[in-house]
């Protein structure tokens, strides 16, 4: 009996040390299990204290009086799956009639404080189905991505969502997005997983870095061209639309359109084109928006309206070229000029680190979801890189990045430098890549030689 008190005594000890410093390993070695008994458990009692259970159908009334048995319990939605993962639980779930989908999303808060989770999203897989996520612990407290993602064309894991599933960045069906963050609020982190998650792939790089290039100029060797001011943006801005120019005139002559050719086989952007004629896809990333957007002097005022003009077009007619942006700013705003809400209409994708203001917190997610815009402008400072992401559809959903140094991003770059392609079109604002002179310090500063 005292080697069995002993035991649990550890027993005890071990899982409040692993839920305290490692909450991952307590989930999956204690947690899941708790959860999953808690969860069958409380079932019934959960629904129908929560609203989301309906009476029984008239005929088990009828056939209850009729045999003189019991009235039937009101029906809770049934069970079809309970699936264990790394950070909670899914459960799947049969609706009864009468109810619906956003019963169960009205009633997650009360179903978190029911089950004792940590967090509790839904979300509709088909008619009559609710897929229910629960995380046992804070996942973005301490970002842990999967060892293995699932990553395809134009498709990258750049974080973690709250409910402990992956957030993908696809360009292919979301083509141009907007990242909005204060200073100190984790967007360049963000925009490094962005790099790092696209460097393995076949696409060009482009960058515009209006501060003197002190972000993205370290990743060099994986960038196709770079432009550190906005004289430099405006010409390279250009070279990208005339190379989208270029591309659609390719697809013209490559449409197939004759009438010996089947309907699946007529191009109409430059993913429907062969391989060997497919060029490459180009991601442009605009580190600081504003920068573009002000000017003091007539001669800034023509350059930046040539800057927002070539931005509006690469985000309208740019996607089937196979030209993405990724426009990144700390403000964005209607008095960055004329031109700027046009351009923020074609970003579909938008995430929001921390903001300073509401107007920008508007801009991001005023016109797709206002309930994210509170979400947004109520992110605390010292959780850096949460942020709200959310897009056209109007769904949002909170994020957070893996911390990934510079140092980290710099070497990835350099791991697929070999990767870069070579595009003429913007052949003179390909970065050079020469070795740095290592600094010394002098003899009069030196302890060993005084």
């Amino acid at each position: 009996m005292t080697a069995f008190t002993v035991a649990l005594v550890l027993v005890v000890a071990a899982a409040g040390l692993l839920r305290w410093r490692r909450p991952a390993w307590y989930w999956l070695a204690f947690g899941v299990a708790l959860a999953a008994l808690r969860v069958l458990v409380r079932y019934r009692s959960a629904m129908d204290a929560c609203g989301l259970t309906v009476p029984p159908a008239r005929w088990r009334l009828s056939l209850a009086r009729a045999i003189n048995r019991p009235i039937p319990e009101p029906r809770a939605p049934r069970i079809r799956r309970l699936r264990p993962t790394r950070t909670g639980l899914v459960l799947r779930l049969k609706l009864r009639p009468g109810q619906d989908a956003f019963d169960i999303a009205a009633a997650s808060d009360r179903l978190r404080h029911s089950f004792s989770m940590f967090g509790v999203t839904s979300r509709e897989v088909r008619s009559g189905v609710v897929e229910v996520r629960m995380t046992g612990y804070d996942v973005l407290k301490r970002v842990q991505m999967p060892a293995e993602a699932e990553t395809r064309a134009m498709r990258v894991p750049v974080a973690l969502r709250e409910d402990g599933s992956v957030h993908y960045r696809d360009y292919r069906a979301i083509p141009h997005a907007l990242t909005l963050g204060a200073t100190e609020s984790g967007k360049s982190v963000y925009q490094r997983n962005l790099v790092a998650g696209l460097a393995p792939l076949d696409v060009a790089l482009v960058g515009i870095d209006c501060k003197q290039g002190v972000e993205l100029f370290p990743l060099a060797r994986r960038f196709s061209a770079l432009a550190d001011s906005p004289d430099t943006a405006a010409e390279l801005l250009d070279a990208l639309v005339a190379r989208m120019a270029d591309v659609y005139r390719l697809i013209r002559t490559q449409q197939r359109i004759t009438v010996d050719v089947p309907d699946a086989e007529i191009a109409a952007d430059m993913w429907d084109l062969p391989d060997e004629l497919r060029p490459t896809p180009v991601v442009v990333l605009v580190d600081e928006v504003a920068e573009l957007a002000l000017y003091a002097t007539k001669e800034e005022e023509r350059r930046r309206d040539r800057i927002i003009t070539a931005l509006v077009r690469l985000a309208q007619l740019g996607r089937a070229a196979g030209i993405y942006l990724e426009i990144c700013g700390q403000r964005f705003g209607s008095e960055l000029g004329k031109g700027i809400t046009m351009l923020r209409a074609q970003l579909t994708g938008r995430t929001a680190h921390r903001l300073n203001d509401e107007t920008s917190a508007n801009m991001a997610f005023g016109d797709i979801a206002p309930d994210a815009v509170l979400a947004a402008i109520q992110i605390p400072a010292e959780l850096r890189g949460l942020a709200i992401a959310g897009d056209s559809s109007g769904g949002w959903h909170r994020i957070r990045a893996p911390h990934t140094s510079l140092r980290q991003a710099v070497n990835l770059c350099n791991r697929y430098a070999d990767r870069t392609p070579d595009l003429p079109e913007l052949a003179p604002f390909r970065p050079t890549t020469g070795t740095a002179t290592e600094l010394v310090p002098s003899a009069k500063a030196s302890p060993a030689t005084a």
